[in-house]
């Protein structure tokens, strides 16, 4: 029966219905949700890795030990598994194995923009890449079928807007397949040098088979028009861009498979065409492959590389060909994120303003620190980059940094790649001061567990990683933890900590302020006639608060009660919630 799925839970159905045995992941939007809806799913072993190096490389031991598997990430997070990427193309693999790249042009959630497609191209792998829900479960069946039938793992690319769009699929059975036998073959599978060597060779005869099966496969299909007069090569969502602002006016060569793409396809396509339009987001990949071919091709001199695309762009660059689009003249207002009211980084990042501290900044829900108007970060890189730039940083000043300068990181991006950078600091003797932000879970991709968290996937109890013990078995001496709802507190830690001669580390421990079990004492209470109008309460930036007629004003739908912004206020005018 027909329904309505997201792109993320068609890939996820996809899986299920392709026999898939083994899912490894960590969390990155706009990937997390394929591996979440996976889980639902009894007959799928399913887990968070602790970083996507480790998810990549135990589902290659799945692949390996002959069931099919998979492991899902977001595009940064293809950064952080290139490691056994490049290599397991030399190896191929048992069993099939799917790796799912989400990418976020727009950069939505993300710290940069870069194009996933590059990596198919440098690692020698294939790269399928559907345009909507339908293609999304198809696609992902599909790349189980060519990774057992080329020996390969193989690359499925998603973007934000086909991972968390809906449109129509049609789910069907699961179908089983044959446990492959797991055999000891160490020419294949063991990669030093003198393997590896004769591993390339069948990694360049596996591309062209490849090539050569995409000039045929469905997936890359050619799409009649009733003009000549230009012609349209596109994949993803641009591809629908491109039918809902041309219709059927122009042929359009749709690529199912991005990676290696079908040569003598669009030498065919480009010679029924008098104009060549290549419609992609981000960079210029297949069009720098069309002109690679020597063909006349117009790309990005009219679609940007920079952000998404949209259907009114398309059809306004189109429009010098008098492509008949339709332009969608409703403008979204702009929505700038901001940290949730009672969230317990503000109280610890409104410290580390108020002390006019240097402070580097890591990837998750807390790097809104740097917004007004605590803007409490100074930098912000990739995945556990705070602790090993602070070292840095600490070490190159000649002492000048130390006892002002601090890294701040989350729970589950310590455990993903800052423990290591703290090994660094411990074991190089760092005087830095490291506060972990310990809220409890993985929060700025929607609250999901994490090694420290104490439960699974699944919501089943496990192993709980002990930060203290951790930090102090890696050589830190001064570990202490702070509740950032008590600004002396968190002021007198910091300062303590800063001023030691030895690395240090803080941990800024309480829940999330949006997890169901956390209980909230109720909203603050705010008497306007105590209100001086100072606005010292605005300094945290909580979007409970505001001020009406120079008056202190509570949003009592928003407020958790947690008691920060009272202990701010001189006159007593916000009073209730958690005591200070």
């Amino acid at each position: 029966m027909k329904t309505l799925m997201l792109g993320n839970e068609a890939a996820a159905r996809g899986l299920y219905e392709a026999g898939c045995a083994f899912v490894s992941s960590y969390p990155g939007t706009p990937s997390t949700e394929i591996t979440e809806f996976a889980a639902q799913y009894p007959e799928i072993y399913a887990e968070w890795a602790p970083n996507e190096k480790v998810a990549m490389e135990a589902a290659f031991g799945a692949a390996l030990a002959g069931k099919r598997s998979f492991c899902g990430m977001k595009h940064v997070g293809l950064n952080v598994a290139a490691d056994p990427l490049f290599t397991i193309a030399y190896t191929g693999v048992n069993a099939g194995m799917v790796i799912a790249v989400a990418d976020d042009a727009g950069m939505h959630s993300s710290q940069n923009e870069q194009d996933s497609r590059h990596y198919a191209k440098a690692a020698k792998l294939p790269m399928l890449e559907p345009s909507d829900s339908a293609e999304a479960l198809a696609f992902s069946k599909l790349a189980y079928q060519l990774s057992e039938e080329f020996d390969t793992p193989v690359l499925l690319k998603m973007c934000t807007r086909v991972a968390h769009s809906q449109s129509v699929v049609e789910p069907g059975a699961r179908q089983e397949p044959v446990p492959k036998p797991y055999e000891k073959n160490g020419a294949k599978y063991i990669m030093m040098p003198g393997n590896a060597k004769r591993r390339h060779p069948v990694v360049e005869e596996r591309l062209q088979k490849l090539a050569q099966w995409a000039e045929t496969a469905e997936i890359n299909r050619l799409e009649p028009g009733s003009s000549q007069k230009m012609g349209i090569i596109t994949s993803s969502t641009s591809y629908q861009y491109v039918k809902e602002a041309c219709g059927d006016t122009y042929p359009v060569l749709k690529l199912g498979m991005v990676w290696p793409l079908p040569e003598k396809k669009i030498l065919e396509f480009a010679k029924s065409v008098s104009l060549l339009v290549v419609v992609e987001e981000l960079d210029g990949f297949i069009e720098d492959h069309c002109r690679n071919l020597g063909l006349a091709v117009t790309g990005k001199s009219n679609f940007p590389a920079i952000g998404e695309l949209s259907q009114n762009m398309v059809a306004e660059q189109l429009a010098e060909v008098r492509c008949a689009g339709v332009k969608l003249d409703a403008e979204l207002p702009p929505r700038p994120p901001v940290m949730c009211a009672g969230c317990p980084h503000r109280g610890l990042f409104y410290t580390l303003a108020k002390n006019k501290l240097t402070v580097m900044g890591d990837i998750g829900c807390y790097t809104l620190g740097a917004a007004a108007p605590l803007g409490a970060i100074d930098t912000t890189i990739c995945m556990g980059a705070s602790i090993s730039s602070l070292h840095g940083f600490n070490k190159a000043g000649g002492g000048q940094g130390e006892g002002k300068t601090v890294a701040v990181i989350g729970d589950s991006t310590f455990m993903h790649s800052g423990v290591t950078g703290l090994v660094n600091a411990a074991y190089n003797g760092s005087n830095s001061t490291v506060i972990i932000l310990d809220n409890s879970i993985t929060g700025m991709t929607g609250h999901q567990q994490n090694p420290t968290t104490g439960y699974n996937l699944k919501g089943d109890p496990c192993t709980k990683i002990d930060l203290e013990s951790l930090c102090r078995a890696v050589g830190i001496r001064r570990v202490r933890v702070v509740d950032p709802y008590d600004l002396a507190a968190c002021s007198q830690a910091v300062q303590e900590e800063l001023a030691a001669a030895e690395p240090s580390v803080i941990i800024s421990r309480r829940p999330c302020a949006l997890l169901k079990y956390v209980q909230r004492p109720g909203p603050i209470a705010a008497d306007a006639d105590k209100c001086a109008g100072c606005k010292a309460c605005m300094k945290i930036g909580c979007p409970a608060i505001s001020m009406t007629d120079g008056r202190v004003r509570i949003d009592s739908t928003l407020c958790t009660g947690c008691g920060v912004c009272g202990q701010l206020c001189k006159f007593g005018a916000l009073s209730g919630g958690k005591e200070a």
